[in-house]
């Protein structure tokens, strides 16, 4: 709106319309700020400390709204130059400043909320380390039950305040990094209540606290962890250095090899040399390890040979080209970049391959869990002989996953499925040992009950990582094969004379910034909608189920949609975005039919809500088709026409949020024990979703089971009668 206002044309005619619509912007924008504003002031009268601060700042901000309001009341003027009444017209550097003073003071405003919200957050740490410290020094059952339920309650508010943080992170890396932490505090809660009860029920047990110690070692490292991410800073002033993987190094030195066409001079030989030399020895994680086949082995050695006699070749002919630019000698170097590039591009498959491969295998091998299944029994038998046994298999079994995820990380391919990789190895590392100690705790008292329950926990930590490698496994293989970067896009799209013969005619036409701004809210919407449809959709384990995939590919095509609004991702024109709109609503109609087939498989008493939300789809998808195919002529019918597109895909999104888990409950409920779904663990039970978990890689980790963490705490009570 004030760009609209600033960038205005002086005219000398200035039409009746004109002076309206610029009022009406003025007039837009003061109440914004006043809303704004209100908002403001009363975060300031809740935090004292930032009270002077913030009301300064939101009484400069309601100014500035005044007066762009003053100095664009000119509708009813019939001379907008009278000397009596200063407007827009007469004094355009008062709306300049009065649009700076705004912009800088709405700043201020967000600025201050913003170091109010990572205070709170702080604080709310602050109270769980307390409380923890109480929970590890607790002698007695009761004072335990007491402390854990105030615990609990004060990890509900901690994950309500970190959630809606990790949705407003906009760095898809932290973003990645948070969702870790709210991971492990997630699980560990769990294990600390099993943990700590084990502990007060054998206090003599050494086992048993070593198991417990290493719970609360864990939160207290994510806590921090989720502070120096809210912070944006590191213990001590260090700097964070992720060690680098082999693929970011590949893409990193491809680009300046490639570089090379368009300046000789850009960096140096050594400089080149040196990038190779770290990726070569990145390539060495996978020579020197024992679970790496022979044949992919001497695949990796045969391509790093080569890929360093291809960059001695293009050195030498980089460096004539330097002394010399003739015609033979730049196609000479085009021809060494381009092997050079295939050469890495090669090697970079061929690391893919060995991950991939390993990953694939040790997990189909350990997907029966017997390791567990026997420390478990073993444990009960109370043989501690066995359990011994049990556990260096174990031990082993760890260091294999842990050796996987690191081989992984090289080809994950995106930062955030990166730090999935360090997570997932991070969990293997630590749980390993915890549930061989949890499994010798059990093998010492095999008649406890409590104690048994403990290593269900743990075992259970390991099953769902496990769980988790599968997902993440696939996912690597989609940003490999180019099915997903950030995230999935919708795959069959136009393309300029292939699927638009006859719209020959038409000029393509992209939205430009203002318009952009304008759709922004809605396209956000869209893409909040999505990220809910994906975490429906995950719930599912029959990832083939027809359901799933016609919602999968409705989300991936709304969220294409939702980066058109930002001028990004795979639709360029708004003739593409239209050809989109009417594939997702041939989409939507798939879906219903597939809705109108599940129908017949359940109860009577559940048909007509499930054919009703069918025969809803099917009209909000014919509606979306209507308007997508209908033609738009100038900038502002088509401008309108994108707009009642994605308000349409949005609504139909809405509706699909619903029908999905609709669909879950219907399927269970006819098909329990059959195996379809997921069985919902007891942490994720009607669970809040706090937002969007944004992008694919991450989404796994993104919730925290707020409601049946308040569910737990509930039930505290009935501990101590147990």
């Amino acid at each position: 709106q004030i760009t609209t206002l600033i960038n205005h044309k002086d005219k000398p005619k200035r039409s009746d319309k004109t002076l309206q619509a610029i009022q009406r912007v003025g007039q837009a924008v003061n109440l914004a700020v006043g809303r704004f504003v209100t908002v403001g002031e009363a975060i300031a009268n809740e935090n004292h400390e930032l009270k002077e601060e913030m009301s300064i700042a939101c009484i400069e901000a309601r100014r500035a709204g005044e007066t762009i309001a003053q100095l664009t009341d000119v509708a009813s003027l019939d001379h907008p130059e009278s000397d009596s009444h200063i407007t827009i017209f007469t004094d355009k550097t008062g709306v300049v400043k009065a649009a700076r003073l705004l912009l800088s003071s709405v700043t201020k405003v967000l600025v201050l909320a913003d170091r109010i919200v990572i205070k709170q957050i702080i604080t709310s740490r602050n109270k769980v380390l307390a409380t923890m410290e109480q929970l590890e020094k607790v002698s007695s059952f009761q004072e335990f039950v007491q402390i854990f339920s105030q615990f609990g309650n004060e990890m509900v508010e901690f994950a309500h305040l970190t959630g809606d943080r990790q949705n407003d992170l906009k760095d898809e890396k932290k973003k990645a990094r948070m969702a870790a932490s709210r991971a492990v505090l997630e699980k560990c809660t769990m294990m600390l209540l099993t943990a700590s009860k084990t502990c007060l029920r054998h206090p003599d047990c050494e086992s048993a606290r070593i198991n417990k110690d290493g719970v609360f070692h864990r939160m207290r490292l994510a806590l921090e962890q989720v502070i120096e991410i809210v912070t944006d800073s590191r213990p001590n002033g260090e700097n964070e250095m992720a060690p680098i993987s082999i693929y970011s190094g590949i893409k990193e030195f491809k680009n300046k090899v490639e570089g090379l066409r368009e300046n000789l001079y850009f960096l140096s030989k050594e400089n080149l040399s040196t990038m190779l030399e770290v990726i070569l020895e990145h390539t060495e994680d996978f020579t020197d390890s024992a679970y790496t086949s022979h044949e992919h082995r001497e695949h990796i050695l045969e391509l790093s040979k080569q890929a360093k006699m291809e960059l001695e070749q293009l050195v030498s002919v980089w460096m004539q080209a330097q002394n010399q630019k003739t015609k033979d000698l730049m196609e000479d170097l085009e021809v060494a970049i381009l092997k050079t590039c295939q050469c890495m591009n090669e090697l970079k498959r061929e690391v893919h391959s060995a991950a991939t491969s390993l990953a694939a295998d040790l997990l189909k091998y350990h997907t029966d869990h017997m390791v567990l299944k026997a420390l478990k029994i073993t444990g009960v038998e109370g043989n501690l002989e066995a359990v011994a046994e049990y556990t260096c298999k174990l031990s082993e079994q760890k260091e294999q996953l842990v050796e996987m995820c690191r081989l992984l990380r090289h080809v994950s391919g995106t930062e955030p499925l990166e730090i999935t990789c360090i997570h997932a190895e991070d969990t293997f590392q630590v749980t390993g040992p915890q549930i061989i100690s949890a499994a010798e705790t059990l093998a010492l008292h095999p008649s406890s009950k409590i104690a048994k329950e403990n290593l269900e926990v743990f075992c259970e930590a390991w099953e769902s990582q496990l769980s988790d490698m599968s997902l993440l496994l696939r996912e690597i293989n989609d940003v490999f094969e180019g099915r997903r970067g950030e995230k999935r896009v919708y795959l069959s799209l136009p393309r300029p004379g292939k699927h638009n013969a006859n719209l020959k005619a038409l000029k393509p036409v992209k939205l430009d910034t203002e318009e952009q701004a304008k759709i922004a809210k809605l396209g956000l919407e869209l893409h909040l909608l999505t990220s809910d449809v994906d975490s429906e959709t995950e719930k599912w384990e029959d990832q083939e189920n027809e359901i799933v995939q016609h919602g999968q590919g409705m989300s991936s095509m709304a969220y294409s949609m939702y980066l058109f609004t930002r001028g990004e991702g795979l639709l360029k024109t708004t003739q593409d975005l239209f050809h989109q709109a009417e594939i997702f609503a041939t989409e939507g109609t798939k879906l219903a039919s597939a809705l109108h087939a599940l129908s017949d498989q359940v109860h009577d008493d559940d048909k007509p809500l499930l054919l009703l939300e069918a025969e809803k789809l099917i009209s909000m998808c014919k509606q979306l088709q209507i308007t997508a195919k209908a033609s738009a002529q100038g900038k502002s019918a088509t401008f309108t026409k994108v707009d009642a597109c994605i308000l349409k895909t949005r609504n139909v999104m809405t509706l699909l949020c619903q029908l999905l888990p609709l669909c879950c409950k219907l399927l269970r409920k006819n098909k329990a024990g059959n195996g379809c779904l997921k069985p919902a663990p007891p942490w994720k039970e009607d669970r809040i979703r706090t937002g969007t978990n944004a992008h694919a890689p991450e989404r796994r980790l993104d919730t925290f089971g707020i409601k049946s963490l308040e569910n737990h705490v509930t039930n505290m009570t009935f501990l101590e009668s147990k």
